[in-house]
């Protein structure tokens, strides 16, 4: 592993902002987001990132690669889910399981927009279709943790019908709002959409440190009651993460050879979802607890990536 790659991610502004969040907590500050500004905030990623990519496509030919990149994707964004959830069976009740095994399955745009700026810094190239790819892998997640919850758990407190688990997954509103500005990112011409790339572009890094620190916050309001559940979480959100990470990295060759191409694919199966799933699993697995996965995937998977796995993946990819 390149050391120096590491140092540079330790130094990222976005990291560094998460953990002044966490530390606002730890000191007992009053620091806090206030809610109405913190729901913009993740409006605003969302839609810029959904633009951007549509604008990005718009300039691309569909061919097989990327036909067979989406195929990819979306089948990560299944299998993932479903091996978690058998892992994190030993330890945790249907509910928890099912919910976190989501999470893991599903991705993370604030990672996937650090792994973008990653690629920047070092002069090296992503194609459009990547943020596509990464609105398509966060439905199937959804859909199969819910599916999980409905068959295995022991004492049903409502029934769930497949397609009104279909409709729930793809009219949750973080998944309308990237799809929905993807598409019309695609459709949108190239000159009028010149008009609004100072707010989409210029402002984006800005919001994105406002985000962390307001989810570096949240996480540290929940971390004791994460420490609660033990050893098992913390390992499972450092490991599995990272396993995923590299072997996507390797297989990815399978898919495509470009090199920023297979480092996002990495990046999407690592990262955790922390804005559509928590949201899902609030209305219909409310008893699952957010105490558990959100500290998960924010307070260790996040970090673990931008400062361990990104310089990983990129030197087995390279």
């Amino acid at each position: 592993m390149n050391l120096s790659l590491l140092a540079e991610n330790l130094t990222n502004p976005a990291l560094l902002f998460f953990i002044l969040g966490i530390t606002a907590v730890l000191i007992k500050s009053d620091l806090e987001i206030p809610s109405n500004s913190s729901r913009f905030i993740s409006l605003y990623l969302l839609f810029a990132i959904g633009f951007k990519g549509g604008q990005e496509l718009s300039h691309e030919h569909m061919n097989g690669e990327i036909l067979w990149s989406m195929a990819f994707g979306l089948i990560l964004s299944a299998l993932i889910p479903l091996a978690s959830f058998f892992l994190l069976r030993i330890k945790l009740n249907v509910s928890d399981a099912a919910a976190t095994a989501a999470a893991y399955g599903s991705v993370s745009a604030v990672t996937f927009v650090t792994a973008i700026s990653f690629l920047e810094f070092h002069k090296v190239h992503s194609d459009g279709h990547m943020v596509a790819i990464m609105a398509l892998m966060e439905s199937p997640a959804i859909i199969v943790g819910l599916m999980l919850l409905t068959i295995f758990r022991k004492e049903k407190q409502g029934k769930f019908e497949l397609g009104s688990i279909l409709k729930h997954a793809l009219t949750n509103g973080s998944v309308v709002l990237i799809l929905g500005s993807l598409f019309i990112g695609f459709l949108a011409d190239a000159k009028q959409a010149e008009d609004i790339k100072p707010f989409t572009n210029e402002l984006f890094k800005g919001f994105l440190a406002i985000f962390l620190l307001d989810m570096g916050i949240s996480s540290g309001k929940k971390l004791k009651s994460f420490f609660a559940y033990g050893w098992f979480p913390i390992v499972f959100a450092l490991v599995i993460p990272l396993i995923n990470g590299i072997i996507t990295a390797y297989i990815s060759a399978w898919v495509t050879p470009d090199i920023g191409n297979r480092f996002i694919f990495a990046v999407l199966a690592a990262s955790a979802s922390y804005i559509a799933v928590p949201a899902a699993m609030k209305i219909s697995a409310p008893e699952a607890n957010p105490g558990l996965f959100l500290p998960m995937a924010l307070a260790i998977t996040f970090p673990m990536n931008i400062t361990i796995g990104f310089p990983i993946y990129y030197s087995i990819i390279q």
